[in-house]
């Protein structure tokens, strides 16, 4: 892997606060609060120097067919798209001092695939991985990439997922991560893992879907310990990051915060880990 993405380069020097002030005051007061949240001079610098993307990694399914649009954005590894990373670029930009580029989309088998840390795939309950893409995604993980898979629910799309991750590690098993583990405290302090509700699943007044009553964080671990990939399992942050725009649902900001802020720090952790 030549890069994986982590491209540092020297924070922006800090406007002096009494400037900083200054130019807010000629912010007219609808946009004020839009206006600070792009003020770099605001942000959480920690980070300053790290640079990340959103990749969205576009596989095979084996349940595309008649029940699915097969338009770009038809697919189970489009479902939130783009909506959903959008957002959550734009809110890693604006909460800390990360660089953040646009969103992209790749298959595993894209060579530009190696200038990237971190893929994401939703819905893997659905996931077929080709012959060609399993040594692929093996060895990207092993040279220090993170996947995160998110929005899967109950044991027959935990069981899809398991099978693919076996192809991948025959000889690694998949384990829960829990508080204290540093990847709830990688940003934000989070006391116990939250399941996000889905929209649908806010609408019928729960939090959880086909059987996925509890939610985790699950994870394959490299030789040192490092988590490789980060399963997001019985929780939708997909949709918790694509509907925060949505003043028509106040009630489900709930889950937008929670989404927001499991999503960056596993991010962040992948980034520093």
């Amino acid at each position: 892997m030549r890069r994986l993405g982590r491209r540092v380069r020297a924070a922006a020097p800090a406007l002096p606060v009494s400037a900083l002030l200054a130019g807010l005051l000629l912010v007219g007061p609808l946009r004020l609060t839009e206006a600070i949240a792009q003020v770099r001079q605001l942000q959480d610098q920690r980070f300053a120097g790290l640079q990340w993307t959103f990749v969205r990694i576009r596989y095979s399914a084996f349940t595309v067919d008649n029940r699915y649009r097969l338009d770009y954005w038809g697919e189970p590894w489009a479902i939130d798209a783009p909506a959903a990373e959008q957002n959550l670029s734009r809110r890693l930009r604006t909460a800390t001092a990360i660089e953040v580029n646009d969103p992209i989309v790749l298959t595993l088998e894209d060579p530009k695939l190696w200038d990237y840390a971190w893929i994401y795939l939703v819905e893997p309950g659905n996931l077929r991985l080709k012959e060609e893409e399993v040594p692929i995604l093996r060895e990207f993980l092993l040279r220090g990439g993170t996947a995160t898979f998110d929005d899967f629910h109950g044991p027959y799309e935990w069981d899809n997922f398991a099978k693919e991750m076996r192809r991948v590690f025959p000889d690694r098993e998949i384990v829960d991560l829990e508080p204290p583990h540093p990847v709830f405290s990688s940003f934000y302090t989070i006391a116990a893992y939250p399941q996000v509700a889905g929209l649908g699943s806010f609408f019928a007044g729960r939090t959880w879907e086909k059987g996925g009553f509890v939610a985790r964080l699950r994870s394959i671990l490299d030789d040192r310990g490092r988590p490789m990939v980060l399963a997001n399992w019985n929780t939708d942050m997909g949709d918790g990051v694509e509907w925060s725009n949505a003043e028509e649902y106040p009630g489900y900001i709930k889950h937008t915060g929670e989404a927001y802020r499991m999503f960056i720090n596993e991010i962040i952790y992948s980034l520093t880990h």
